[in-house]
């Protein structure tokens, strides 16, 4: 199941962006969808950043 989800740390390691970024996305309703675990720690489900990240696919220039 742990393969299921990524750590916070790995989303900002994937994307190579600050945890502010991350954050700023998060408060403009542009992160992809958390979990928040008992011990405050944050998970983003595989095919939710799988999803997130094609839908800011950017068409190619005819």
């Amino acid at each position: 199941m742990a393969r299921n989800f990524l750590t916070l740390a790995d989303f900002l390691a994937e994307l190579d962006v600050p945890k502010s970024t991350f954050f700023r996305w998060k408060a403009l309703g542009e992160a992809p969808r958390t979990y928040k675990l008992p011990n405050g720690q944050l998970r983003i489900r595989r095919t939710d950043f799988d999803a997130w990240l094609s839908s800011r696919e950017e068409p190619q220039a005819a």
